[in-house]
């Protein structure tokens, strides 16, 4: 079976060693980043199994890296454990409803973290093996399968095709920014211009045709 990983992201490097050591134990896959705009990166590229995030990062803290983990349609379903100094009841609140599944109080028992990280992977497993659908009208949109079907046809579609029509068939009615579809599909580091996402529309509704109306 092939090993868990799980991304560590914490300004303070005995945490971090600490943290490694205990996961590594268990058998997990460890990626480790000092700071939030690493730690985004590392979460993009690496496709970790779970994020263990610090609040108090230094540039970017750990509450801007959770909003962004979760705005972003690659990185949107990755679990996340915060750790927070004491008494930061405030941080806490307003990270899980950012998103966040867990949070873990420092200073913080190695073995109550492990327990915490093995209950969220169990969750996040419950969670896949059930098939994740999205249907508006006649569309309908499997994200397991990355497979479209409009009125029973299959649709073939590029990869930035699927995940526009995703971001939108999640929300339809709502308006997007050519910004945000660029930041949600493609994200933080992509650079595009307003023809890009242009281009992706208008090859959509080719592809869709009538249906398109469903999510615009």
């Amino acid at each position: 079976m092939e090993k868990k990983s799980i991304l560590v992201i914490d300004d303070e490097e005995d945490i971090i060693e600490l943290v490694q050591y205990h996961l590594k134990r268990e058998g997990y896959r460890v990626l480790r980043a000092n700071t939030g705009e690493d730690g985004l990166t590392l979460a993009q590229s690496g496709t970790p199994d779970l994020v263990i995030l610090d609040l108090m990062l230094p540039g970017i803290d750990g509450l801007e890296v959770c909003k962004r983990l979760k705005n972003n349609i690659q990185t949107e379903k990755i679990p996340i454990i915060m750790l927070s100094a004491k008494g930061e009841e405030i941080d806490i609140v307003t990270g899980l409803e950012l998103g966040a599944d867990d949070y873990v109080t420092k200073p913080f028992s190695p073995r109550i973290l492990l327990a915490r990280v093995r209950s969220v992977l169990r969750q996040r497993r419950r969670q896949i093996k059930s098939v994740d659908i999205i249907k508006v009208h006649d569309l309908v949109i499997n994200r397991t399968r990355h497979e479209v079907l409009a009125s029973g046809v299959p649709i073939e579609l590029t990869i930035t095709e699927f995940r526009t029509l995703e971001l939108l068939a999640r929300r339809p009615g709502q308006v997007f920014t050519r910004d945000q579809i660029m930041d949600k599909v493609r994200g933080y580091e992509y650079v595009a211009t307003d023809r890009n996402v242009d281009v992706q529309i208008v090859s959509l509704r080719k592809k869709l045709g009538t249906l398109s109306r469903a999510i615009a």
